[in-house]
């Protein structure tokens, strides 16, 4: 393995020294990779010595204490532990880990690095069991032949069984960042700690024509507004309509005169420094997984989301067919859920309201349509209500039916103006503050038995 031929390195000189650098920062950052790698590297591998060192206090550390180590944890390494290298060494290896803690947790291309390097040490590991191999071969050691070649083939292999309690013990020590988006609505920013973070879905639920779908496109303005990357999926408007949207709740402008001001909305738009993609499909013809893969395609493209709008969830079409349309629904937003935390970002949705709904004054989650198990996936859910004479003053009243960030149970009134997409959520009066609504405890139970008699009814009707 340490012989070197004319025409191939057997270290990762060729891959550079920012290769290197991200290698060294990926296997301190993900235990379960360097878990992976450690089978088959050879500190040799690393050019530079300033890397060697470094890999080789973090995986002293693992191995003495059976726990990765952490950056604050390396930080008093470097500090303590290196004293005896000489002077440039120290150097070099204490302004690398700076920059490291200088950037965000993250190394672009992590991935490709991770292939990239376990193919390169697999495949030495591999040629130094051959090289053993041709002296076996004299001895007719068939069976060792065998076995020496099937264990260097299984080094390396993926060994992530989850989250080990005592070897992943200092990520639970670390602050997680929920990296919350804001809503754009003071009151409910200060309720969920700053908005809807990421991996978390979000669902505003509304009867028809009270305005779940321009809250949608309220709340992804106010991310365009940030600088960030939104992609919109609609499955009910043509993505024009929902573009004008847009142009209309950013600039004030109402939707019917968008129009008439067209070099206006232009010249605000090209000021805007997020990005907005609104992606069409029609009514039931797309799923989770088709949303996946064009997320897929946008992030190959360059183009890294920062929310996603499902406008909306129950007009998506099932992965798998179910005999009951709320069995459908709920699986529906359990994959909603589960694109949040794939691609770490949040996702905001809607939902319709049953027709108990329709006139109430305040929405409560007893008033999902079809599959109430939505209420149970998701990290954050609010509902909308007007009444007729609330239409014609502009009025409406928010719900926060869940939060697992914060209070919930409370109502909030809201301005809504139809005309121009303009959406605020007010702080709570006397007369909202003394509504009579379910509390969080209440509704819980609700959802619960309704859960129950349901699951009791299916067993009854399959003879169980």
């Amino acid at each position: 393995m340490n012989a070197k031929t004319n025409n191939e390195k057997t270290d990762f000189s060729h891959y550079g020294s920012k290769f290197q650098e991200n290698l060294t920062q990926v296997m301190l950052d993900d235990r379960v990779f360097a878990d992976q790698i450690a089978e088959v590297l050879d500190l040799n591998f690393l050019e530079l010595g300033y890397l060697q060192l470094f890999v080789k206090k973090l995986f002293s550390y693992r191995d003495k204490y059976g726990t990765h180590p952490s950056r604050d944890t390396m930080t008093t390494i470097l500090r303590a532990e290196i004293s005896e290298e000489n002077e440039i060494t120290q150097q070099q290896v204490r302004k690398y880990f700076a920059r490291v803690l200088s950037t965000d947790n993250s190394v672009e291309n992590a991935e490709h690095i991770k292939e990239v390097a376990l193919d390169f040490c697999k495949k030495q590991k591999l040629k130094s069991a051959m090289l053993k191999c041709v002296g076996l071969i004299r001895t007719s050691s068939y069976d060792e032949i065998s076995q020496t070649i099937n264990d260097a083939l299984k080094l390396g292999s993926d060994n992530n069984y989850g989250y080990d309690y005592l070897a992943d013990f200092e990520e639970r020590f670390q602050i997680k960042a929920r990296n919350p988006i804001t809503t754009g609505w003071d009151v409910i920013d200060k309720i969920t700690h700053g908005g809807l973070g990421s991996g978390e879905l979000g669902v505003v639920i509304a009867p028809t024509g009270v305005g779940k779908s321009m809250a949608l496109v309220h709340l992804g303005a106010q991310a365009v507004k940030e600088g960030l990357t939104v992609v919109h999926y609609t499955l009910e408007l043509a993505d024009t309509v929902v573009a004008t949207r847009y142009d209309s709740t950013m600039t004030g402008i109402p939707i019917n005169e968008v129009y008439n001001y067209k070099n206006k909305v232009h010249e605000y738009v090209q000021g805007v420094e997020g990005k907005l993609i609104v992606k069409e499909y029609p009514t039931k013809s797309a799923s989770t997984a088709m949303i996946k893969n064009h997320l897929d395609r946008l992030i190959r493209r360059g183009m890294e989301p920062d929310m996603v709008i499902v406008d909306y969830g129950d007009l998506l079409r099932p992965v798998r067919a179910q005999r009951e349309k709320r069995i459908e629904l709920e699986s529906i937003y359990e994959e909603l859920r589960g694109i949040a935390q794939i691609y770490e970002l949040p996702v905001w949705t809607a939902s319709q309201t049953n027709r108990t709904g329709i006139n109430a004054e305040v929405v409560t989650m007893e008033a999902i349509s079809e599959a109430f198990n939505k209420c149970f996936v998701a990290d954050f859910i609010c509902t909308m209500s007007r009444t007729i004479e609330d239409k014609n003053n502009n009025e409406g009243r928010m719900f926060v039916a869940k939060n697992r960030n914060g209070p919930d149970g409370m109502v909030f009134p809201m301005f809504i103006d139809t005309r121009s997409v303009d959406l605020k959520v007010l702080k709570q009066t006397s007369v909202t503050q003394n509504v009579s609504v379910p509390t969080s405890k209440d509704q819980s139970q609700v959802l619960k038995e309704r859960y129950k008699n349901f699951r009791q009814q299916q067993n009854r009707k399959k003879g169980v």
